[in-house]
């Protein structure tokens, strides 16, 4: 009996000592991670010029789901980045104004205000900025001026009571800057919390064993120097090739962050994406020739921080990013009814 005694306190003892370690480990990953990042606010911080207001959503809502703001009336906000795709489209590039195709992959728009700046190249220094930029783009929606997407938006008397809610200091509140700030209100309520975000607020257990694991060679491997912040990513540029220059194929011929600023420094330099549901906002890289996102977490190991990952690695580190998946709010997957067009309304140019 004394033995059985002694067997059975000899487990207790161990099971409590690995329990014990385990939970050590936990507390140190922890404090690791919160170096490197912090959870997601409920919504994105709002410049002081446009503060965000419901009513403000309420009409970005609309205008970012009215594909009456493309010349052919037939491409919206949500085309390219379709919330029910995560933001992004699932295409290499985004089919624009007759079939057209841009150069660039459609990064997601879930969570996109924690960036420092906005498109690959960083051109758009908030998402005010960015929402007036595919509109007017002949390869996207194609708009000539900004008059005809205003014109279009006055002849539809609900829009234009939306727009006095929404702006009401303002004697002419239906215009364009008006038009991207609305969007861009839409857009910051566009947060997706997911359990990694329960792990940075101290509850270990949100995550799986696996998912640590690949949490710690994230940061380990150096895969946080650059991908690191509130979004996990989007607070700086790097140039794509530090350790060597990347297959022809893989980035084409985009010079990058180059064409908007002329510095030599800046070619091949980009914003680095964020990674909050990246398992869900492939294809991959600018060009969004990958597909597969443990083929992705490979080529930047090797072509960014020299280093070759076995596959163990690889697959943990995707458990980790998988984490990042979070909820989209409800109500943005919730289609608006949007007002009718009347007879005095600028019909679509195909």
């Amino acid at each position: 009996m004394k033995n059985l005694k002694k067997a059975v306190f000899g487990i207790v003892a161990t099971t409590l000592a690995v329990t014990c370690s385990y939970a050590g480990d936990d507390s140190k990953l922890l404090e690791q991670a919160k170096a490197y990042f912090k959870p997601l606010p409920k919504v994105t911080p709002a410049p002081a010029y446009n503060p965000t207001t419901p009513q403000k959503v309420k009409l970005g809502k609309m205008l970012y789901y009215d594909p009456r703001l493309s010349l052919s009336g037939v491409i919206s906000c949500n085309t390219c980045h379709n919330l029910s795709f995560f933001g992004s489209d699932d295409l290499e590039t985004s089919l624009g104004h007759k079939f057209q195709t841009g150069g660039r992959n459609a990064p997601t728009v879930l969570n996109a205000g924690f960036q420092i700046a906005q498109f690959w190249d960083g051109r758009a220094k908030d998402l005010e900025e960015q929402a007036k930029g595919p509109i007017l783009n002949p390869v996207e929606m194609a708009v000539p001026n900004p008059e005809l997407v205003i014109s279009r938006l006055k002849t539809i008397k609900e829009y234009v009571q939306l727009f006095k809610e929404a702006f009401p200091q303002d004697k002419n509140p239906v215009n364009y800057d008006n038009v991207a700030k609305a969007i861009a209100s839409f857009e910051r309520t566009l947060v997706t919390p997911s359990r990694f975000d329960e792990f940075l607020k101290g509850n270990t257990k949100a995550l799986t064993k696996k998912e640590k694991e690949g949490l710690r060679l994230f940061i380990t491997k150096g895969c946080a120097s650059c991908h690191q912040g509130v979004a996990v990513g989007g607070t700086m540029f790097q140039k794509m090739g530090v350790v060597k220059p990347y297959p022809t194929g893989l980035l084409g011929e985009d010079l990058g962050r180059y064409n908007v600023t002329k510095k030599e420094e800046d070619k091949h330099v980009f914003k680095v994406p964020i990674l909050r549901n990246i398992t869900r906002t492939y294809p991959y890289f600018s060009t969004g020739k990958i597909w597969d996102i443990k083929e992705a977490v490979q080529i930047m190991a090797e072509y960014q921080l020299g280093i070759k990952l076995t596959q163990d690695e690889i697959d943990k580190i995707v458990a980790f990013l998988d984490s990042l998946t979070g909820e989209i709010p409800k109500d943005a997957l919730t289609l608006p009814v949007l007002p009718p067009s009347t007879p005095q309304t600028p019909k679509p140019q195909l």
